[in-house]
């Protein structure tokens, strides 16, 4: 084992394997179903395998230096196993192991003012960070086969990775001076032997465990919503902006439920599929988008104060779900074709990270002014909505403040399994709040729907209504049970025949019975 030097580990050798109105309103709750249908396209597009730490290929070009991958390893605990292959008539060719300081990769990797000479200086062989791909190299494994009547180099062998903590490290090829390179490889990199860790990135630990706890507390929260949506119901305050939410939950249990599946597999190969993480992920902003449109309209007193969003406000939201939607759609088209795998980067790390931050700070300001708005037409309603906008405002700007720390504050060898867990965290904090607020109970003095769902027919334009006591919905008999149709969730059917008498007769007389 070499020398440390600067607070880096060596790598080292050894050969043993290792372990309203119109049809605006109607579209509505159908925008945060743009990105699936747009990732159908994408997943086509998209090659199937992950970024894997079993990694395997075939490297042919002109150059003297490149990539071939990236593993975060554990202080003492790392491994890697490999396998190359290449003609003799190439030898010889070096494996070059760079680690994270900035003495190194950093100060090496698309630094065009650098020839191959030049990266391969920063090396310290002391720290055995060079296999030379050579039989004359006895840590490299090397020997040469005859196929086909062409002489080929063969190396088998590993390495073990020590250093003062956890390290990023960088693998490339080189062959300098000399007529382009030719390598066939096969890597594996390992942390441990154990199942939680031998295949994952040291920056990726904890995230099955998390992602497993976190999905048995949103099926506790999906199926409690589904039971308060059941009693609200049999009282007729099953409202729209509450099947929402419900919905958001029900994605929100999909997406860590195929986040658990491919976090499972990669577990067990080292591979993964990519497609699947993908489609955890849309499925992730999918939750996101529904809970975030309900949010607003909330705010806007739809279903609390008013039957009916107008037009204007109807094309408003439509336009901007829409560009929010193809906002998420971009970013990760873009994490998946456009991020360089030599690099640590986050999601956010991008054209379209930080256009969807600005998107959501003028959600939080439509936020606000309808919230505002809402509460000057109808004070009466203060006892839900200073709670609801205190605890939102914190899940709006928890978002971006998220984004902005991981980007410059998390380290990158531990960022992504602490900003797993902070997102998580944040949409569970959103929809245990929301649960908390809408419950059915006697003693929820913040509860919203005071409005029965055979009523709302009744509201007249985007005019917010008057509503009953402020605990109406106590003992109010079943009388519905018809299932809802999720594509007219925000068109009104005109009133019945009945309804225009009572009416005729509320101009003429005293108001009929159950109006509102």
């Amino acid at each position: 084992m070499g020398r440390r030097r600067g607070g880096a580990g060596g790598a080292r050798p050894g050969g043993g394997p290792g372990g309203g109105p119109g049809g605006a309103p109607a579209l509505l709750p159908l925008l945060p179903l743009l990105p699936p249908l747009l990732l159908l396209l994408l997943l086509l597009l998209l090659p199937a395998g992950g970024g894997a730490k079993y990694v395997r290929g075939r490297i042919s070009t002109k150059e003297d230096w490149v990539f071939l991958t990236r593993f975060c390893f554990l202080s003492d605990y790392g491994r890697l196993d490999f396998h190359f292959r290449y003609p003799e008539a190439k030898c010889c060719e070096n494996i070059l192991l760079y680690f994270d300081d900035p003495s190194q990769w950093p100060a090496v990797y698309k630094r065009g003012n650098k020839d191959c000479l030049a990266k391969e200086s920063v090396i310290r062989p002391e720290n055995n960070q060079v296999i030379n791909l050579t039989t004359q190299y006895a840590w490299s494994g090397c020997q040469v086969l005859l196929e086909d009547s062409v002489r080929y180099l063969s190396c088998a062998s590993g390495r073990s990775f020590r250093s003062v903590r956890e390290r990023w490290w960088y693998v490339a090829l080189s062959k300098c001076g000399g007529d382009g390179l030719e390598l066939e490889y096969e890597m594996v990199l390992t942390n441990g032997k154990s199942f939680w860790t031998r295949h994952f990135s040291a920056d990726e630990f904890g995230i099955l465990e998390t992602d497993i706890t976190f999905l048995l507390i949103f099926i506790l929260i999906f199926l409690v919503s589904c039971y308060f949506g059941y009693l609200l119901k049999g009282r007729q305050l099953l409202h729209t902006t509450y099947k929402m939410f419900m919905a958001a939950a029900g994605v929100e249990v999909l997406s860590l439920l195929f986040c658990c599946v491919y976090w499972g597999q990669y577990a067990c190969d080292g591979v993964g599929s990519g497609s699947l993480k993908i489609l955890a992920k849309l499925l992730f902003s999918v939750s996101f988008l529904i809970f975030l449109l309900m949010l607003i309209l909330l705010g806007k007193g739809f279903t609390v104060t008013r039957g009916r969003i107008s037009h204007a406000g109807s094309v408003r939201l439509s336009v901007y779900m829409t560009l929010y939607s193809i906002t998420h759609v971009v970013l990760l088209t873009y994490e998946a074709e456009f991020f360089d795998p030599a690099q640590v980067l986050y999601t956010y790390e991008s054209p379209a990270g930080y256009g969807l931050i600005g998107l959501q700070f003028l959600a939080y300001l439509w936020f606000c002014y309808a919230v505002l708005v809402t509460l000057k037409q109808v004070p009466e309603k203060q006892p839900f909505y200073l709670p609801f906008f205190a605890a939102y405002t914190l899940w709006f700007f928890a978002v971006p403040v998220t984004a902005l720390i991981a980007n410059f504050g998390i380290p990158k060898w531990a960022r992504e399994k602490i900003v797993n867990g902070i997102q998580l965290g944040i949409h569970l904090y959103a929809h245990a709040v929301f649960l908390v607020m809408t419950r059915p109970s006697a003693a929820n003095k913040n509860f919203p729907y005071h409005v029965r769902t055979s009523q709302i027919g009744s509201a007249e334009g985007g005019a917010p209504a008057k509503f009953p006591p402020r605990h109406g919905y106590g003992n109010v008999t079943f009388i519905s049970d018809s299932v809802p149709n999720f594509t007219e969730l925000f068109s009104i059917p005109p009133p019945a025949r009945g309804s225009r008498r009572r009416r005729r007769g509320r101009r003429s007389g005293g108001p009929p019975p159950g109006a509102w």
